[in-house]
């Protein structure tokens, strides 16, 4: 104890503080799933099925049985008693197909596997793989969701009568009156295409079986380690008590990864048939054909307004390509596409129709935004529609219908209550940011020229921070632990799971605010089950927003503890002359002052302690969010396309996002950054292409163009900041906001471009060869 003056600490919340995850990843110290090696370990390659449909007639596995190295190969009836792969999802109607760890008796997409080699060697286990022989009765396969709806197309499952999963329906305000006294009616048919995740680490799993104590570790790379617990423990029949999962370091996942596997299943069920370690890594042609896709929709907009811009109602109908079966989300990403229809829009008067549909292609999932990109793209353009058939100006017309700063919180018609936000103000500090009206006169001078210019604006709005709970298929809150060592050091266990968020960094910080400590004394742990309290995971954007709130609220538990052994260890006459500031308990009646990492020994020692507390110094808090919160924002692209080429060319970029307070400016520019990327991506290359009998066309990077270094602009990013009411961070979420902003503003940029030419909607992507073809035809028609 001492009178000496407080040294008071920097804040470093706000700061732009480098990543403390960095350096094992770019030292290679990092240890991904496939740098597990265990004594005695097997290796797993999978046998999958070449036909989008088909019978399984006979499988010879003798050949593969008999090759030297192979230690068990297992086809789908040995594996018939491993529960199916699970759907969390439940809407009235829904049909759900049992799918099968393997095949048993039909395959109905391309890459369904039909039987798994175990060997001594992976190069032994893919030659397994080679030797086996499957016969197989070849069916009519249908990968189109249209297609696959109409009347005699070949079912997906025959053991009901037509392709549709389920129908929901959702209606807001009155639409049909709406429509029915409106001035003007635009409608428009949009595709959102297939996409492919992409992480740069595959997925892949390692299990091993201890029989003596009945005890099975999981390491997989997932984004859901507790639910990937639970889900795994249930398929295999096992006491969840007695599966240990960890998700060591996960080289990217954008949703792909939060899902529960049919090749995780197999792997723990043959490790637990033979008593070793096995491995199995995902290819990267297995990651595209295997690994859940992102989007799919064929979408029918419709958008009522008066003549004046007023937008009076909107409908969509949404046909989603749910592809075979279900995974875990599959059925619930649509309908995340209607409760955001309204964009940021004052629209009382909704209608909204899904219907699911099966094809033989991969199932959809959530990928990036997950349902949520879809729904600005669709709100966006039918603004920009509308706008051209009024011929208003595209930021007038969004100005005319932006929800007031004084209406929040605000009840949309989907049912949803927007936390907090000022839109007019971001998109006005975007249009300055780029000069819009400069622009537009250029612009108007680059036309008279010939060139094909474009303007292109997106605001967007998002749901974020997954739950609450009612609205989350696993649960929507969120758990932290906070415990301080004897020594006065801090170990945060979180239990989401974040595997590039910068969490380790971001919760260090806040950690460090709170408690008066050096960044360098905390560690934040997590994706071990065995270490880490339960925990729902990181999707959704909710890491900080519903994880970061559990942290510091365990964080003011902390300091409450703190100042209880503070105060008597200070020997204050009232207690409540005793605060903790700077890492340290100050009594204002004496002046003295305790330190932190003391407090901490004697918590610890114990040789006394204060009334109505206990030793120790270590907190727990489950939290639950009461609402989502609502990032927004505006993109604004100014581009310009080669005729001759049809290249476009992106010549700036701006980007103001309002995602609530800011917690490390560096982690949200990359998080931002990284998402336009995804955007622009499926605005100009992307595309999972399959053909007429389910065989995808662009199944590796020599055919699926995703987007490099080179391709990305120069990204001029702003922001504002409404704080969030719903968490006392006040933060919103960021992790999705760029992807959800970015494909819009693309896309109605090219488009503007196009317009002198009569060009109203190009389906994305917006490819070179698709718009050189347009523009040579749409010049060809004028002469």
């Amino acid at each position: 104890m001492s009178s000496t003056t407080i040294t008071r600490r920097e804040k470093l919340v706000g700061k732009r503080i480098r990543r403390r995850e960095d350096p094992r990843m770019i030292t290679g110290t990092a240890t991904y799933v496939d740098d597990i090696k265990l004594p005695n370990m097997l290796y797993a390659a999978f046998v999958r099925s070449p036909h989008a449909a088909a019978n399984i007639r006979s499988i010879d596995i003798s050949k593969a049985a008999a090759l030297p190295g192979v230690v068990a190969v297992y086809v789908g009836k040995d594996t018939k008693d491993v529960g199916g792969v699970v759907c969390g999802v439940d809407l009235p109607g829904l049909r759900k197909p049992h799918h099968n760890v393997i095949a048993i008796d039909r395959v109905y997409l391309v890459g369904h596997s039909v039987a798994v080699v175990v060997a001594t060697d992976r190069y032994v286990a893919a030659d397994g793989a080679d030797l086996i022989e499957v016969d197989y009765e070849v069916l009519e396969a249908v990968a189109d969701p249209e297609k696959a709806i109409a009347a005699g197309a070949p079912a997906v499952h025959p053991e009901w009568p037509d392709n549709i999963a389920f129908r929901f329906e959702q209606k807001g305000g009155d639409a049909d009156a709406a429509f029915a006294e409106a001035d003007v009616v635009c409608k428009q048919r949009m595709i959102s295409q297939r996409m492919v995740a992409n992480p740069m680490e595959t997925r892949g799993c390692v299990a091993s079986w201890h029989s003596a104590d009945r005890a099975l570790t999981i390491y997989t790379s997932t984004q859901i380690p507790h639910l990937a617990r639970t889900i795994l423990a249930g398929m295999l029949g096992l006491e969840e008590n007695r599966l240990r999962l960890i998700a060591p370091e996960v080289g990217g996942g954008f949703g792909c990864k939060l899902n529960v596997y049919a090749e995780e299943a197999v792997v723990s069920f043959a490790a637990m048939k033979l008593g070793r370690p096995v491995k199995w890594i995902e290819t990267r042609r297995e990651n595209f054909l295997t690994t859940i896709q992102g989007r799919g929709h064929v979408d029918y907009w419709e958008i009522a307004a008066k003549r004046d811009g007023t937008i009076l109602g909107v409908k969509v109908k949404i046909i989603q390509d749910l592809g075979a079966y279900h995974q875990l989300l599959t059925p619930a990403i649509p309908t995340l596409s209607v409760l955001m229809m309204p964009g940021l829009y004052n629209t009382r008067n909704i209608q909204a129709e899904i219907v699911g549909v099966f094809t033989n292609c991969v199932p959809t999932d959530a990928v990036r935004g997950a349902g949520r990109p879809e729904a600005t793209y669709g709100i966006e353009r039918m603004v920009d529609i509308l706008a051209a058939e009024l011929k208003m100006e595209p930021a007038d017309i969004r100005f005319k219908n932006f929800v007031a700063a004084d209406q929040f919180p605000f009840a949309t018609a989907t049912g949803l209550n927007y936390d907090s936000g000022d839109y007019a103000n971001t998109f006005h500090k975007a249009l300055d940011m780029i000069g819009y009206k400069k622009l537009r006169e250029e612009q108007a001078a680059a036309r008279k020229q010939g060139r094909l210019v474009g303007i292109g604006i997106s605001t967007y709005g998002e749901i974020c921070a997954m739950g609450p709970s009612p609205a989350v298929a696993a649960g929507g809150w969120e758990s932290a632990t906070v415990k301080v060592e004897p020594s006065g050091k801090v170990t945060i266990l979180t239990g989401i799971s974040p595997h590039g968020q910068g969490e380790e960094t971001t919760f260090a910080q806040i950690a460090a605010d709170e408690l008066g400590v050096p960044i360098d004394d905390i560690l934040v742990l997590h994706g071990d089950t065995s270490i880490v309290q339960y925990g729902i995971g990181t999707f959704g954007s909710r890491g900080t927003a519903v994880g970061g709130t559990a942290l510091y609220l365990a964080l003011q538990d902390i300091k409450d503890k703190v100042l209880k052994w503070g105060a008597m260890l200070l020997d204050a006459a009232d207690p409540s002359t005793v605060r903790f500031e700077g890492g340290q308990c100050i009594d204002d009646a004496t002046g003295k002052t305790i330190f932190f990492q003391t407090i901490a020994g004697a918590a610890y020692r114990a040789m006394k302690i204060p009334a109505h507390s206990e030793p120790g110094l270590v907190a727990t808090r489950f939290w639950e969010p009461g609402n989502f919160t609502y990032p927004f924002g505006a993109h604004i692209v100014h581009s310009e396309i080669d005729p001759e080429t049809g290249q476009v060319e992106i010549k700036r970029y701006v980007m103001v996002d309002d995602i609530g307070n800011i917690l490390n400016p560096m982690l949200v520019d990359g998080q931002l950054h990284g998402g336009a990327s995804w955007g622009l991506g499926q605005a100009l290359w992307e595309h999972a292409i399959y053909d007429d009998n389910g065989q995808l066309v662009t199944g590796e990077f020599m055919d699926y163009a995703l987007a490099r270094a080179r391709n990305m602009p120069w990204i001029e990013s702003a922001h504002t900041c409404t704080p969030s009411p719903v968490n006392p961070l006040g933060v919103k979420g960021v992790g999705e906001a760029g992807t959800i902003g970015s494909t819009p503003a693309m896309v109605n940029s090219v488009v503007d471009a196009l317009s002198p030419l009569g060009v109203r909607h190009v389906d994305m992507p917006l490819t070179p060869e698709k718009l050189w073809q347009l523009i040579s035809t749409r010049r060809t028609e004028a002469k």
